[in-house]
């Protein structure tokens, strides 16, 4: 009676009713009339109606569906009214009263419902859903299942092809019926483990009634202002049973998986936020993977058969993709390896393994001591990129087991030989093993007794019933198949030996990724305990605990970037590298313009200080040296040099100097501009992105002009100039009417903060003119976009054609030591000299001065600037061909390596894309890329990278970019 009850429902196809004839019942049912459009579903019709009354949903099934299952459904919806956290529709009476109406129509009976219509969107569309969104699934799952505990009613008590219970019969049915089935074997392998894991724990599966459908197509989601998806209600209730309380979160995981990008990792979330709401039971916790397996199986099952009885239907073509991907996803690792991920995610995990009676791998060493190689992030053997040479780890541990006779490497130390750069897939950078070195020869016993096999990969694999040991590098005397007792010799070794250890019937890889690592730990312990060393990788510092004692000691308002950064200590060229040996491409380090760990920086830095490092008050060469090649880049006109330590105390200095020459205090600057962070630098800084008060907090003798900004400014075009020179002269004879002395104007040539945007052709020619004729001075800030950063220039104010009274830099010149520098005229210099000498402590010290000089040195030999000229013009073309393509990109902004791409909303209001920028930001950062917004709107991608960039990083950056953008914001 079961089977034929589940093959009867497992045939029904869709009722076949039209929207003419939809919307005739309607009015005749319900006094509805409007426009109908079809929602889609496996076997039941809906339609979502839009009419002068408010929007509804029309439920058309089979009359073959018992009455009480749909009566069920209504009482749980009015269970479910009352209850915190869980929106669900309404059941809207019929003209005669009813909830319910069974009419005949052309020949077929079925039921007809209306249920008010939730505003929200599911979101089966979106290729990729973030953690908080797959959590949420999971917390709204263990929600309902709270809230339906207690629920009973005569229907749930049904059969229903859903109920994993039934799963085995189900699929042992579809697979008799169904011809040229693809993956036919592996269905069938999967199905029939899944049974085997969930059969001897079923009766123990607590039970109630559940949805059974809490899906990406059933729940519904709205965006808050800050882009973030919210839960608006929960839909469909047609598969309201009562059964296993698993049941629903292992429908619920089996959806998020072809969201999941290949991942079932993905799913964690969502079963941690369900067990934290509504603890999972051990027996529930056990089972979870096996029915999901389950799910997947009967959805293709289904999905198949459903398309032979209507292959027209677009619903149906189009959820079987999905289902296929649940499917190969479900499937794409050891049921064991799941298993453990899920145990481990909220707290449990497996036994541990038993080593008290393990006899000694290599009896003849035991009590010898071996040199642990560090092969780590940090690990002082690697330097100037060498841990990318192949076998470097090989090598390394070669090398110790010369000098001190025995090596070994550690277990569960994250490998920085294993990192990948330009790569969005975490690199696999966890050891599950130890690589020793011996003496050729070495002894290799049984540490327990077992099976011999010999792999297809030459390794030895002694099998027990609870353990293996696989080893490679072990030249046997056993046959494969072999009995073998604990203590048996298995063979010697030729020098270097793998060790293994697995608790589970699988093959588990050499390395994994740091997000399966305590998965794979759980089935593959440490070989400590058979190799009797002491092996083990020291714990990393808890990240979270880390953040917390900055956050309780490092003054807050000097923000890090992202809510949980990872934990950086290592770069190198344009890569940084997290301590799990993830490399993340740089795109916004530009003090970093060598790249990061330059062999030739920590050369020079290190013979400088071996040799002296102190004040610029004593008399050395190298101060003389820098300050000549400093001047050789500047314009002729310009004799002197101040060195100091950053663009702060450049812009800083300048104005004292602006200040010093022309006797007034009165000073221009831009809006939306950033010159730093010391009472006068933050004075002239107008950028409301960095201080939110910028506006309202100028200083009287600060005046600011309108921002030149051609894309979004008050006027547009590349002939605005005239324009914004207005406001120019408009605050000049502010200041001449007061009778106040102009000092001068401070601007960044290329408006760098606001994304590298060019200023109008001519606007600073016309500028300087005007403060020149009243007295003041002009300051060039090329602290961001100078230093050949632009590519086609070396210095940004070369695009506008003229030459500043005063430069300021600092950033890139010491490719991270703190360094800046002032250039300017010899008067106006010595101006300064009425007002009491300069001295700026470390500014031009011996160590910064021989590193400026070597970032120089190193540009040129490197030809850094014409990088930045060609892989930042094929940079530029890339990401101007988004425009076209994703309508949410509104500009590309500046060249080389500085460039703002600019996020909008509307192309004719130009409003800003601010929180997809942020979205975005950290959607990269997941992808293995940097990045953070700039301008006053913050929906500006600030791009600038080390100047070392290649090609393949850049074309890395804007693959990505277009995924992201594809994936919706």
């Amino acid at each position: 009676m079961l089977l034929a009850t589940l093959i009867h429902r497992a045939s029904l196809p869709c009722p076949k009713i039209g929207p003419e004839l939809a919307l005739q019942l309607l009015e005749q049912h319900y006094d509805l009339t409007g426009a109908l459009q079809s929602l889609g579903s496996q076997q039941d019709l809906n339609y979502r109606v839009d009419s002068d009354r408010g929007r509804f949903v029309l439920k058309i099934c089979r009359g073959d569906y018992d009455a009480v299952e749909l009566q069920a459904q209504h009482a749980a919806l009015k269970h479910l009214q009352g209850q915190p956290r869980t929106r669900v529709p309404k059941v809207m009476p019929a003209l005669n009263g009813e909830e319910l109406l069974t009419v005949a129509v052309d020949g077929q009976t079925v039921h007809l419902r209306l249920l008010d219509y939730i505003d929200g969107q599911p979101l089966t569309h979106l290729p990729h859903l973030g953690r908080e969104v797959i959590a949420g699934f999971g917390r709204l799952c263990g929600q309902m299942n709270l809230a339906l505990a207690n629920f009973t009613h005569p229907g749930l008590e049904r059969t229903l092809q859903w109920d994993p219970r039934h799963a085995n019969e189900l699929i042992h049915y579809l697979l008799s019926t169904l011809e040229n089935l693809p993956h036919r074997a592996l269905i069938e392998q999967m199905a029939a483990q899944a049974e085997q894991r969930v059969r001897p724990l079923a009766e123990r599966l607590p039970r109630q009634a559940v949805h059974m459908d809490i899906t990406d197509d059933n729940v519904v989601w709205q965006r808050d202002e800050q882009r973030h998806w919210q839960i608006q209600g929960v839909i469909d209730f047609g598969d309201l049973v009562h059964t296993w309380r698993v049941a629903d979160l292992s429908v619920t995981c089996a959806a998020l998986l072809h969201h999941a990008e290949g991942d079932p990792f993905a799913i964690l979330p969502a079963i941690q936020a369900y067990h934290a709401v509504n603890p999972l039971q051990p027996e529930e916790l056990q089972v979870l993977w096996p029915l999901i397996v389950a799910r997947a199986v009967v959805l293709v099952l289904s999905s198949e058969q459903q398309q032979r009885l209507d292959p027209a239907s677009p619903y149906l073509l189009k959820n079987a993709e999905h289902e296929w991907e649940i499917f190969h996803v479900a499937t794409s690792v050891p049921f064991e390896l799941m298993e453990a991920a899920i145990l481990t995610c909220v707290g449990s995990g497996l036994p541990p393994v038993a080593s008290e009676g393990f006899a000694p791998l290599l009896p003849g060493l035991v009590g010898r001591e071996f040199a642990l190689i560090d092969l780590g992030v940090l690990s002082p053997h690697f330097e100037a990129g060498n841990w990318e040479q192949a076998g470097i780890d090989q090598q390394l541990l070669q090398e110790a087991a010369v000098a001190h006779g025995l090596a070994a490497s550690r277990y569960g130390q994250y490998r920085l030989s294993r990192t990948q750069v330009d790569s969005f897939e975490a690199p696999e950078t966890f050891p599950l093993h130890v690589e020793l070195r011996v003496p050729q020869g070495t002894t290799v016993e049984a540490p327990f007794a077992g099976t011999l096999h010999t792999g297809a990969d030459g390794a030895l694999n002694l099998h027990s019933a609870q353990l293996s040991v696989r080893l490679w590098g072990v030249k046997g005397l056993l046959q494969s198949g072999a009995a073998v007792l604990k203590g048996q010799v298995l063979g010697e070794t030729g020098g270097a030996l793998t060790v293994q250890l697995c608790r589970a019937d699988v093959m588990p890889p050499l390395f994994c990724t740091p997000s399966r690592a305590l998965a794979w730990q759980a089935l593959c312990p440490s070989p400590a305990a058979l190799l009797g060393l002491a092996c083990d990788a020291q714990p990393e510092l808890d990240p979270e605990a880390l953040l917390a004692r900055r956050d309780a000691s490092f003054a807050r308002s000097q923000k890090h970037y992202y809510v949980d950064p990872p934990r950086i200590e290592r770069g190198w060229r344009n890569h940084l590298i997290d301590m799990q040996g993830r490399s993340y491409l740089d795109m916004l380090n530009n003090v970093a313009v060598l790249g990061h760990g330059h062999p030739r920086m920590a050369a020079v830095a290190a013979r400088q200080w071996s040799l002296l490092n102190t004040n610029s008050r004593f008399h050395y060469a190298a101060i003389a040296e820098f300050s000549e090649r400093l001047l050789a880049l500047a314009p002729d006109s310009m004799d002197r040099v101040f060195l100091v330590n950053s663009g702060t105390e450049a812009n800083d200095l300048a104005i004292r100097l602006a200040w010093a020459y022309s006797g007034g205090r009165d000073m221009l600057s831009v809006l939306e501009a950033y010159h730093g962070w010391s009472v006068a630098a933050d004075a002239v800084s107008t950028s409301i992105a960095d201080n939110p008060q910028a506006l309202s907090s100028r200083p009287d003798w600060v005046h600011p002009v309108t921002a030149p900004n051609t894309y979004r400014g008050e006027f547009r075009g590349p002939d605005s100039a005239p324009d914004y020179v207005r406001s120019v002269e408009h605050n000049l004879a502010k200041i001449a009417a007061q009778n106040r002395q102009l000092a001068g104007f401070i601007c960044e040539p290329v408006y760098g903060n606001a994304g590298g945007i060019s200023l109008p052709p001519g606007y600073l020619q016309q500028v300087y003119g005007l403060v020149r004729a009243q007295g003041g001075v002009c300051i060039a800030d090329e602290v961001q976009v100078g230093y050949g950063r632009m590519g086609h220039f070396f210095w940004g104010f070369e695009e506008q054609g003229v030459v500043p009274d005063i430069i300021t830099m600092a950033k890139g010149m010491g490719n991270g030591q703190p360094l800046g520098a002032v250039i300017t005229r010899r008067e106006i210099a010595e101006a300064l000299e009425a007002e009491g000498y300069f001295f700026s402590s470390s500014g031009g010290s011996p160590v910064s001065c021989r590193i400026g000089m070597a970032v120089l040195d190193v540009m040129e030999e490197e030809k850094l600037w014409e990088n930045a000229q060609v892989v930042g013009g094929h940079f530029k073309a890339r990401l101007e061909a988004l425009i076209e393509r994703h309508p949410l990109v509104g500009a590309v902004h500046g060249s080389g390596f500085y460039l703002g791409l600019e996020l909008i909303r509307n192309h004719e209001t130009l409003e800003p894309a601010t929180e997809e920028t942020t979205l975005l930001c950290d959607r990269l950062r997941e992808l293995g890329i940097f990045m953070q917004p700039t301008g006053d709107y913050l929906n500006i991608l600030k791009i600038k990278p080390p100047m070392v960039t290649s090609r393949q990083s850049v074309d890395f950056f804007v693959d990505m970019l277009s995924k992201v953008l594809d994936e919706g914001l």
